[in-house]
């Protein structure tokens, strides 16, 4: 098999992020409350279409409208119970893409079996922190490298470089990709692993960052491949992180021109971001 190179790599973020500009893609999320209007804005930015959901009939139904779905854990309601396994179905059934944000990994028995149940389910896209991505792996006993050190609320007490383990084992598991946010990102398919520096002091000071960038990676999943929409949805966020911290004078202003700086970002932009890749063995 042909050795992937990371130009080939750039060329491809270059296109994903020019044909989620051209073709504006729907990618319906069921998201934490808290973060709503973040998620669906920065899809909008980058040349998504949203659409926030609930109910259970409404996540089947944007299953089959949408070109790929997120589901972020954040705040669990009860009605959660029934929507997300049936929309989870739903799109596996469909072979549709989706994304899934384990937030608040391990607390409480709704969400713990929720998770679960994605084992089988297999979504396309795991977005998570350090310490998610280890529970996650720990949770669906897949091998893990290390016990996490906890989630402190939606902190991580971990460092990517301790996630790696558990990354590429749940990527293998999924057949997907996993993102692990941090000071410097790691994505990986299973087979590659890409480290990408980059982004702002200020991103883990406004409510959303990560969600949201689970939001983007769906848009992108509409129009590239796991991997590819994981990595550019993270070179995207590093490239606008960077950009609107130099404007900023703080975390409000710098969320008014982080999404600016989403928004005008062009291929060029976001395939020219740093990032190392190495290829791992089974």
């Amino acid at each position: 098999m042909k050795k992937t190179t990371k130009e080939t790599w750039r060329r491809e973020i270059r296109e994903a992020v020019r044909l989620a500009r051209e073709q504006n893609p729907l990618a319906p999320s069921i998201t934490n409350t808290v973060t709503i209007n973040l998620v669906a804005n920065a899809q909008l930015a980058v040349g998504g279409s949203a659409a926030m959901v609930y109910l259970a009939d409404e996540g089947e139904a944007m299953a089959s409208v949408g070109g790929a779905m997120y589901i972020n854990m954040g705040t669990m309601l009860p009605v959660y119970a029934e929507t997300l396994p049936r929309t989870a179905k739903a799109l596996a059934e469909q072979g549709k893409p989706w994304v899934i944000d384990p937030v608040g990994i391990g607390i409480g028995g709704l969400r713990t079996s929720l998770l679960l149940g994605f084992r089988s389910d297999k979504p396309s896209i795991i977005r998570g922190n350090a310490s998610e991505i280890i529970a996650l792996a720990e949770l669906w006993e897949l091998e893990s490298g290390k016990k996490s050190g906890g989630v402190r609320g939606v902190d991580s007490t971990d460092s990517v470089e301790a996630a790696r383990t558990a990354a590429i084992s749940l990527a293998r598991h999924t057949g997907g990709a996993v993102a692990v946010s941090g000071p410097t990102d790691l994505v990986t398919d299973g087979k590659s692993v890409a480290l990408a520096a980059g982004g702002s002091k200020f991103l883990p000071m406004i409510t959303g960052a990560g969600c949201s960038l689970g939001g983007v990676a769906a848009v992108y999943a509409c129009v590239a491949t796991p991997f590819v929409a994981a990595l550019t949805a993270t070179a995207i966020y590093n490239f606008a992180g960077a950009k609107a911290e130099s404007r900023a004078e703080g975390p409000a202003s710098f969320q008014t021109a982080f999404l600016d700086a989403l928004y005008q970002a062009t291929p060029e932009d976001v395939g020219a971001q740093p990032f190392t890749i190495e290829t791992v063995g089974k």
